[in-house]
């Protein structure tokens, strides 16, 4: 739900601002219209009131005092229903009212014409009063006058005693409904595009059948960096619980790596990264405003061949510099033959041999794993060719153990000694490789005599690819991660710290 709310709340919200401009139309209406109405009834009423008691002989008669003038006054006010019937004199004093209290004060005329000898209906102090002179018998003066009215109603009184309003009432009503239902319709048609309600069921049906079944893994972002939608399968590829959809990407368990990507904190095509044993492929793709869109694809076969590529490449280049140094023993013995120093040919072989022969005797000796000892004898040429050397630790020793431990101690081994020529940047200087077989678990240290790794980065080179800080400092970012993760994978670990030059020790137990 979007900030402006739901459809439905909308659709409340405008219908009841539909109804309300509706009601108050109608209520404004009503009582404009009952004013009206109540003004030319009563003032007709009150009029005809007022003529009826001023026609009467007795109140045209001078000598006739207050009590007898109050039995016609009450007598009228009693059958027509007014409010209030008053006779006055020319002078405008009181001489008959329902109100005693009135006697003897000055009737308030207004704009009243009744002292011209007219009589006049209109409004005073909030009441409709009809004011009818008595003239005298000669018919031009006046000699007192009559006021009849009745009190103007409250703001809604007598708006429902109108039936002759209803059918103007009911035709605004309907105006106003109609107008205000095709304006809603209009604006539910905009928000949503146009769409009937059954085409927009079918596109998000058709939506939620796209995102599921293609192989790829979506996941989808709000600014916030909260997950609003995810597929089947990057809910796999990530190893997201089910209630995933709505929660923060940071109150998830992944790692800062995959975190960084999700939020944009790291930027980048094809990002890779690992996850529970999968190497995935990352695509970040911002949306305006309204957050991204993350795809993933599943990249461990590739990467998997991509690693049987180089264990290749690695032979290769192992086979390549072993070649390049018998070749140049060959041209060697073979200058010394045509200079015919036998002598010297005689001990330079027995030289060679006996180095040859002592690194296999140190390894086979201390290394009894045929595949490890095989890896350390062909990185020995490989790193000569780069003029370093290498060496084992005096005290290590390790026999045969089973496969899948031979298999990962070889991606270990090979991977730290790999690292540790690169780190050396080609000059001269030296490699240590140590294994020690323990109760329950295999050590592996390697150490060279390179610049070490930044305190800063000491965790970071295990955990980031190829685009990280470690990548910058000539760290493998990738096969370092594939380090810990076949030691985590046994249970174990590895971890870095510098004594005169880098040093890796990994564990992985039995």
């Amino acid at each position: 739900m979007g900030a402006r709310g739901s459809l439905a709340r909308q659709l409340l919200v405008w219908q009841l601002v539909v109804v309300s401009c509706l009601l108050c139309a109608v209520g404004v209406l009503a009582v404009v219209q009952a004013g009206n109405n109540f003004r030319t009834t009563e003032g007709r009423r009150a009029l005809s009131v007022a003529e009826s008691v001023a026609a009467q002989g007795i109140v045209g008669d001078l000598d006739n005092g207050p009590w007898e003038l109050n039995a016609p006054a009450e007598t009228a006010r009693s059958l027509s229903g007014v409010d209030f019937v008053v006779i006055a004199g020319a002078d405008r004093y009181v001489l008959a009212s329902p109100d005693p209290g009135q006697v003897r004060t000055l009737l308030d005329l207004g704009d009243s014409t009744v002292l011209s000898g007219r009589s006049w209906v209109g409004e005073l102090d909030g009441s409709i009063v009809a004011h009818v002179p008595v003239l005298d018998e000669k018919g031009g003066k006046v000699v007192r006058m009559v006021a009849a009215g009745s009190k103007s109603p409250g703001f809604f009184a007598g708006v429902l005693e109108s039936p002759d309003n209803a059918l103007r009432v009911l035709g605004v009503a309907l105006v106003i409904g109609v107008s205000g239902s095709l304006l809603l319709a209009r604006r539910v048609k905009n928000q949503t595009l146009g769409l009937e309600p059954h085409e927009i069921t079918a596109l998000v049906e058709n939506r939620e059948a796209l995102l599921h079944g293609i192989k790829e893994g979506v996941v989808g972002l709000d600014p916030q960096h909260r997950i609003t939608l995810v597929n089947d399968q990057a809910r796999a590829l990530l190893a997201l619980p089910d209630d995933a959809v709505g929660r923060s990407v940071e109150d998830l368990d992944l790692n800062e790596r995959i975190r960084d990507l999700l939020t944009g904190r790291a930027t980048g095509a094809d990002q890779i990264v690992l996850r529970q044993g999968k190497v995935l492929t990352l695509n970040r793709m911002p949306i305006d405003v309204r957050g991204a869109v993350v795809t993933l694809r599943d990249r461990t076969d590739l990467m998997t061949l991509r690693d049987e590529l180089d264990a290749s490449r690695h032979a290769t280049d192992t086979l390549r510099a072993q070649a390049h140094e018998f070749s140049n023993r060959l041209h060697t013995i073979s200058g010394l033959l045509e200079l015919g120093e036998y002598e010297e040919v005689r001990g330079y072989v027995s030289r060679i041999s006996s180095a040859q022969g002592e690194w296999r005797a140190e390894v086979g000796s201390r290394v009894g794993d045929p595949a490890v000892a095989a890896l350390l004898i062909a990185k020995a040429s490989l790193a000569a060719e780069r003029g370093v050397g290498l060496r084992m630790a005096p005290d290590s020793e390790l026999d045969r153990v089973e496969d899948a431990l031979s298999t990962d101690l070889v991606t270990v081994l090979g991977n730290l000694v790999d690292n540790a020529l690169d780190a050396l940047g080609g000059e001269q200087g030296w490699i240590e490789v140590g294994v020690w077989q323990e109760e329950d678990e295999v050590r592996v240290e390697v150490r060279d005599s390179g610049p070490g790794v930044a305190p800063e980065i000491a965790e970071e080179v295990f955990e980031h690819g190829f685009t990280t800080k470690a990548a910058a400092h000539g760290q493998r970012g990738l096969g370092l991660a594939l380090i810990r993760q076949a030691c985590v994978r046994r249970g174990g670990s590895v971890e870095v710290h510098n004594s005169g030059g880098a040093v890796f020790t990994a564990r992985l137990p039995r």
